[in-house]
């Protein structure tokens, strides 16, 4: 009787260890949890600006600056009397 009262133990403490959900699932989960909580930050910031790129392509007529701002941004374009400073 003795002995198996031991090997239930035993075996409990085993498996709260290091079963299925035991402490070690658990800390497992909590490391996973902090690296998708950084992806998501990153998402949600990339959502963003995609949001404001959508914002910018509305059916009306397209304000001249914002045109020019995403030409240059996006193509590398410059008008002929900008002075383009090279940082090294």
């Amino acid at each position: 009787m003795t002995f198996a009262c031991v090997a239930l133990t035993a075996y409990f403490a085993y498996h709260i260890r290091y079963g299925r959900h035991g402490l070690e699932a658990r800390a497992q989960l909590t490391e996973r949890s902090a690296l998708v909580d950084f992806e998501i930050k990153g998402l949600e910031s990339v959502r963003t600006k995609l949001r404001h790129d959508v914002a910018l392509l509305s059916p009306e007529i397209p304000n001249a600056d914002i045109v020019e701002e995403t030409a240059r941004d996006m193509l590398g374009y410059v008008r002929s009397d900008d002075k383009i400073i090279v940082a090294q």
